[in-house]
């Protein structure tokens, strides 16, 4: 496998309908907003969806989710110490080596291994692939409902209380986010080519085996992945002109659907584009 020789930049653009994109713990569960009503999903959430893709194409995966574990490890130190290389390591460069080569999130997106007590050795990983937070491209309408429980969650003489709670949902939004992958920091990770491979594939089915009660199956779409490939490490043009040169338009103030929206490409000198579909 050889490693990334060469810079590359994407997008991904996505449809929200009746579901909760990434709800703010700090705002009741909402869907977040900026203060300006546009839907935003932040860029830890975005990396751990694919991380979870990642997952179910069979990589090995450091920071599994607790309900996707496959590997019974209660801890992230668990999972680290069970590596006899880390384990008894006090080598930061060899720790940084081990665990790149061991984990491709790791090797994606950096880590810090830093845990409380014993002799551990902090060590940090800065990862390639870096992920912009996802912003809708309008502001968005959020819908709340209230919902009752009416069983008793223990055995009991009388009825237990309804109890009441809220769900909030996206009316519908079209978001787009954007990332880089930089081929200085892959070659520090040992991120290949088939690495680069496995991200697109992951950025296309983004939200397969993601569906829960605030995200119904088909709530969330990817609509296309645009990846721009560069001739060099470095790359033609900077990521911000490249991501720029991706504009979108609403035909309408109130968007309903995605063919509401009007996508242009502006053509950069020596360096093409390739779009895919959603799966």
């Amino acid at each position: 496998m050889s490693i990334l020789d060469h810079k590359i930049d994407f997008a991904v653009v996505f449809s929200v309908k009746n579901a909760n994109p990434n709800g703010d713990p700090l705002n009741g569960n909402r869907p977040r907003q900026n203060y300006e009503g546009y839907g935003e999903v932040s860029d830890v959430c975005l990396k751990r969806k694919i991380r979870n893709r990642l997952q179910d194409l069979g990589e090995p995966i450091f920071v599994q989710s607790d309900e996707r574990k496959d590997d019974g490890f209660k801890s992230l130190k668990e999972r680290a110490d069970a590596i006899e290389e880390l384990k008894k390591t006090k080598d930061k460069d060899l720790y940084h080596d081990v665990s790149c080569r061991t984990w491709t999130d790791v090797r994606s997106f950096g880590q810090v291994f830093a845990f409380k007590g014993g002799e551990s050795t902090s060590v940090g990983v800065r990862g390639p692939v870096s992920v912009h937070p996802a912003v809708s491209l309008h502001p968005v309408n959020i819908s709340s409902i209230q919902i009752t429980k009416s069983v008793n969650s223990t055995t009991s003489d009388k009825k237990g209380s309804d109890t009441m709670g809220m769900k909030h949902r996206v009316d519908f939004g079209i978001y787009a986010f954007y990332g880089s992958i930089n081929t200085q920091l892959a070659e520090k990770t040992k991120f290949t080519e088939e690495d680069a491979e496995k991200i697109r594939q992951a950025l296309l089915t983004l939200f397969e085996n993601d569906a829960s009660s605030a995200r119904p199956d088909g709530s969330m779409e990817i609509h296309h992945v645009y990846w721009w490939e560069h001739n060099s490490k470095l790359g033609q043009y900077s990521s911000g002109k490249v991501h720029r040169s991706l504009s979108m338009e609403l035909k309408t103030d109130e968007p309903r659907s995605f063919e509401d929206i009007e996508i242009n490409l502006t053509d950069l000198e020596g360096l093409d584009v390739k779009v895919y579909d959603g799966q």
